[in-house]
């Protein structure tokens, strides 16, 4: 990751503003604060209003940006209008996955004159102080900017173009604070660089005091790996062992308990709370997630009387299961909960597989004062295919009014264009997002964003959900979250999931599409991707297709490929094994053979691919091939 060279940051002059938030420090300086400490995160906030605006389709459709019906506030002399703000207030992020070479400009407080004036681009390049990397950038299909912009009456936000697809721009209102509006000469340069510093590497806990120990654990057992009778806060944890707490059976469930309420605060299996991706390690962010052996948690846990953290193996009837050996260490400080300011933290976990049509599935439902600062997902869909289901759009309501929709499950997580190679195509995770997995033949993917400085806060209730399948809530799917919040009361239940919320889910079916498929060629053969796999031979060749994401186990194929006058002979084998003979494509009319049986194969961690050998047939030299499908049968 580049910064901004640091010599840039001691020329620019810091000017003292008027204080507000949670601790004794500017406007400006807080933000920053608010982005680079996890100390903070508990801390209430009080008259402060998170909003968005969002390029969303107003009618419940999913033309949430593709045509650009809804991607402004209004149009001025041609140019485009994305927000009109009234102040005091913050930016806190904007995201856009198509972002434009034209001029964005942000004007304050009534100025005719723009104190922001870009290439909409450059705001995410990392290259345009003080919107710098790693607080600006892109990686999973979406281009995002956390940096603080503050304004104190208004801020219009222009886009000098005549069209704009998908954007989100988030604020937070800051009713009866006194805010000093953007300006280059006041950024709190050494606040920004401590930021940027925060984003390249865990927010190992500082301070305070810390306890290790090493132990075993077997089916059926429990182990207290953290207790006090004192206040204080935990503030953070790691086991080493990451790499053995994964598999298709989530039966290590980590419990946490403040000051001897009913419910726990924490209870989920540990994969899913760490992050891991359908049983394997993927999550890496900055404040959660597995580095290698270690899997982490830095988010503090301040309580009032007493503590306890808990390990439990659940037996499961019907496999063997091995005991265990880890590691636990535990960060702490006997610094105490201030109840009238801070809540305590609690990890709402759930899992729904086929959700209830009609409705969204549900990250968080919480009664009381508190805030909201994080969510994971795994999401599978039911259906063999391409992920269509996360097109599903997120919704937040604050008190009982709408403050946030989203534009596409993606977007929530800051990516975009799943299934596009170098976009939203695999696992990739950033400091607070990022996507889980991503893969078509599974039929799967996730995703996790921490909010830092845009933590949502609430009075008297909050609700946070997401729809599966484009429109309706409709598409059949297997949903896992755990949701990050601090609240000034537990919430009224929290069940300990059983044995068929603790399974990770296997599809029967997978089918390969032309997008993301991986494969190798060999012999005198053009391929190209279309909607089909294109192929055409000068004499003969193969296409080889890597089916490695696929479990072991035996499966029937099957295929979808043109017919014609010009398409060749083909074969299939597995390595040097022959699937089927011969087969010809040549027809007298041009057409499609439509899932058509090929043969049976075993797939290995040795014999996972399959290679298509193409020949010509007189002149006829072509092969495409559209679905490859796999179903497996059953035992």
């Amino acid at each position: 990751m580049k910064f901004w060279p640091l010599f840039l940051f001691s020329v620019l002059s810091v000017s003292p503003i008027t204080v507000y938030g949670q601790s004794p420090a500017s406007d400006w300086e807080q933000e920053f604060s608010n982005i680079s400490d996890p100390g903070l995160l508990p801390a209430f906030r009080n008259g402060c209003i998170v909003e968005q605006i969002s390029s969303y389709d107003r009618t419940g459709g999913n033309d949430d940006g593709f045509s650009g019906k809804y991607s402004f506030v209004r149009k001025e002399n041609g140019k485009l209008v994305l927000a009109d703000l009234k102040g005091p207030g913050i930016i806190n992020r904007i995201y856009t996955p198509t972002p434009v070479d034209d001029t964005l400009s942000f004007y304050f407080d009534g100025e005719k004159e723009p104190r922001i004036s870009l290439p909409m681009s450059e705001l995410f390049s990392g290259n345009s102080y003080p919107f710098v990397k790693p607080l600006c950038g892109n990686q999973v299909g979406g281009y995002f900017c956390y940096v603080p912009i503050p304004y104190e009456k208004s801020c219009k936000v222009v886009l000098s173009a005549g069209s704009m697809q998908f954007y989100h721009l988030q604020y937070r209102s800051l009713l009866g604070h006194d805010v000093k509006s953007f300006s280059y000469d006041r950024i709190p340069s050494s606040s920004l660089e401590k930021a940027c510093r925060a984003w390249e590497e865990r927010m190992v806990p500082d301070g305070g005091e810390s306890r290790a120990m090493e132990f075993s654990i077997s089916p059926g057992e429990e182990k207290i790996l953290f207790r006090t009778r004192k206040p204080g806060r935990i503030l953070g944890f790691e086991f080493s062992g990451a790499e053995y707490l994964e598999g298709l059976y989530k039966d290590l469930v980590i419990e946490a308990r403040w000051d001897d309420e009913d419910v726990p605060a924490i209870c989920a299996p540990v994969q899913d709370f760490f992050g891991y991706a359908f049983g394997k390690r993927s999550m890496s962010s900055v404040l959660a997630g597995t580095d290698g052996s270690l899997a982490y948690f830095y988010l503090p846990c301040p309580f009032d009387k007493n503590a306890e953290v808990k390990l439990k193996y659940i037996r499961r009837t019907g496999v063997a299961q091995s005991a265990l050996n880890l590691g636990f260490k535990v960060y702490f400080s006997s610094e105490a909960r201030d109840a009238e300011k801070e809540g305590k933290f609690y990890a709402i976990w759930n899992r729904e597989i086929r959700p209830e049509d009609g409705k969204h599935y549900t990250f968080a439902e919480c009664k009381g004062k508190g805030h909201f600062v994080g969510v994971i997902q795994q999401a599978q869909g039911l259906i063999p295919g391409i992920t269509e289901f996360f097109e599903g759009d997120d919704s937040v309501y604050v008190d009982g009014a709408m403050r946030i929709h989203g534009t596409g499950s993606e977007d929530l997580y800051n990516g975009g264009w799943y299934a596009l190679l170098d976009r939203w195509d695999r696992g990739v995770s950033l400091p607070i997002h990022g996507s889980l997995d991503y893969s078509i033949p599974m039929s799967r993917t996730g995703g996790y964003r921490f909010y830092l400085s845009d933590k949502l806060s609430f009075e008297k209730d909050f609700y946070f959900g997401i729809e599966h399948g484009p429109v309706g809530n409709r598409y059949p799917v297997d949903y896992t979250s755990v949701a990050f919040c601090y609240l000034d009361a537990a919430p009224s239940e929290v069940g300990e999931p059983d044995a068929s919320l603790r399974e990770v889910y296997i599809p029967d079916v997978h089918i390969f599409y032309p997008q993301l498929m991986k494969f190798n060629i060999g012999g005198a053969i053009k391929v190209s991707l279309t909607d089909f796999v294109c192929t055409e031979v000068n004499n003969d060749g193969r296409i080889r297709i890597d089916l490695s994401e696929i479990p072991e186990g035996r499966y029937k194929v099957y295929l979808t490929y043109r017919k014609g006058k010009s398409y060749a002979d083909f074969r299939v084998w597995q390595r040097q094994t022959p699937v089927m003979d011969w087969r010809c494509a040549s027809a007298s009319e041009d057409g499609v053979a439509d899932k058509e049986f090929l043969g049976e194969v075993s797939l290995t961690g040795q014999t996972s691919s399959l290679s298509f050998e193409i020949r010509k047939a007189g002149t006829a030299s072509k092969f495409d091939f559209k679905f490859l499908y796999l179903e497996k049968v059953s035992e």
